[in-house]
């Protein structure tokens, strides 16, 4: 099974990104997917960013993985 993760891009640099996974930043590779800009939400895997996401998504999705860990 494969989990992929959504974060926020903060920083676009070429085909690399920073993205931040609540407060935790990381370097993705962008060359799966096209026209990324700072503030978009990409869902990664393996260090690759393999979709975007609008934000409505993306939050829906965050708040099922923090439901899901809850203690």
């Amino acid at each position: 099974m494969c989990l992929g993760i959504p974060g926020r891009v903060e920083e676009v640099k070429g085909e690399e990104a920073i993205v931040s996974f609540g407060g935790t930043r990381r370097s993705v590779r962008l060359d799966l997917v096209d026209n990324i800009s700072v503030g978009d939400y990409v869902i990664v895997h393996a260090g690759f960013a393999i979709e975007v996401l609008d934000q409505k998504t993306a939050l829906e999705m965050l708040e099922a993985l923090r439901e899901m860990f809850k203690e």
